[in-house]
């Protein structure tokens, strides 16, 4: 049998009713099935993690925003005691604020800095259980390595950028006027408030220490092994002493090379020799200037193409030996092409002058 038929004004009251809780986002007599959000299952998973996300996971508890009453920047935890920040960071500070990942600070005393290495060691007691420090990678990172570069950049604190190694035995401005040996290229993005932070490899260690960023994907730091030398100084006595020859110099271009009468395009060339430096009596500079295809190029010099015998084709080779192998007061043998014949003359290293102001 069939229902009754309702009149006109029930059927407007029940339309207007229905009409009503549907606008209201409920159901109008029955709960319709819940349809699952497009991409979603019903009990939701979380989402892949990828290597990047484990790295980060592993190392952001050990990554600390570093304040100063003039700057701020990035540092990482290096022992039980000390955290690693750039030397341009911390600059003329005595004190520091440390901020670590659960949100706590901590009053920090800045132990000793370096305008050479642009390195800086920094001691925070009491810090947290899972700020534990981060190892320096042992071997040489290698083009092509991916990494990650953790830090603060414009104070957005705990940010992550990839990229891999893009160069390595870069030489870079320091702060003090010489040149950081051994750095690390790296195209993972840098902005200002990296400064001081890790670049870090995707086993958790400590490629690099971020220096500085620049346009088209071209950021640097200083290497692991630079930071291995020279923090512990930093920790023991405040500062570190660097190797000094005192001499300018020039790579052997096939100019250089033509006007000099080489037989190849190798080493460096002495252009000039400072006075009262261990250079001064052992080595000799260019003295005068010839044009080859256009270009003046230094004439006289010796060339060093070995030190130790250990080859040496560029600047950022002697540079990179120095900083890595040497110290003040140690005799090296420098083996130089003079007046055409090769010869090998020792030369005790002395100490860099103090920084220019």
């Amino acid at each position: 049998m069939d229902p009754p038929a309702l009149d006109r004004r029930r059927f407007l009251q029940l339309s207007a009713s229905a009409a009503a809780a549907g606008l209201a986002g409920c159901s109008a007599g029955y709960t319709p099935a819940q349809s699952e959000p497009k991409g979603r299952s019903q009990q939701e998973e979380p989402a892949p993690e990828s290597v990047f996300t484990q790295v980060y996971r592993e190392v952001i508890d050990s990554v600390v925003q570093i304040e100063t009453d003039a700057s701020a920047g990035t540092a990482f935890v290096f022992d039980d005691g000390h955290v690693v920040t750039n030397a341009h960071v911390v600059g003329d500070a005595e004190a520091a604020d440390v901020r670590f990942r659960d949100g706590t600070w901590r009053a920090a005393t800045v132990a000793g800095t370096d305008a050479y290495s642009d390195l800086a060691a920094v001691a925070v007691d009491d810090r947290p259980d899972a700020a534990t420090p981060l190892p320096l990678q042992s071997p040489d990172p290698v083009v092509g390595q991916e990494v990650v570069a953790i830090g603060n950049p414009f104070g957005l604190s705990g940010s992550l950028t990839t990229g891999v190694v893009s160069g390595v035995n870069r030489s870079i401005p320091s702060p003090a006027g010489f040149r950081i040996p051994d750095s690390v290229q790296t195209d993972a993005a840098v902005n200002p408030g990296n400064s001081g932070g890790p670049l870090v490899s995707l086993e958790g260690e400590v490629v690099a220490v971020i220096n500085s960023g620049g346009g088209d994907n071209v950021a640097f730091g200083i290497s692991a092994p630079l930071t291995r030398r020279v923090v512990p100084a930093l920790i023991a006595d405040g500062e570190y002493d660097h190797s000094y020859v005192g001499v300018g110099l020039r790579p052997v271009t096939p100019e250089v090379a033509e006007a000099n009468g080489l037989a190849e395009p190798v080493g460096i060339i002495v252009t000039e020799v400072f006075p009262g430096t261990p250079a001064a009596g052992v080595l000799e500079g260019s003295d005068e200037t010839a044009v080859v295809d256009g270009i003046e190029v230094p004439v006289g010099g010796d060339v060093v193409v070995a030190i130790d015998d250990v080859r040496i084709l560029t600047a950022e080779d002697l540079g990179s030996y120095l900083a890595l192998h040497t110290s003040p007061g140690q005799t090296v043998r420098l083996t130089v092409v003079r007046d055409g014949t090769e010869r090998t003359v020792p030369l005790e290293l002395g100490e860099r002058p103090p920084p220019e102001s």
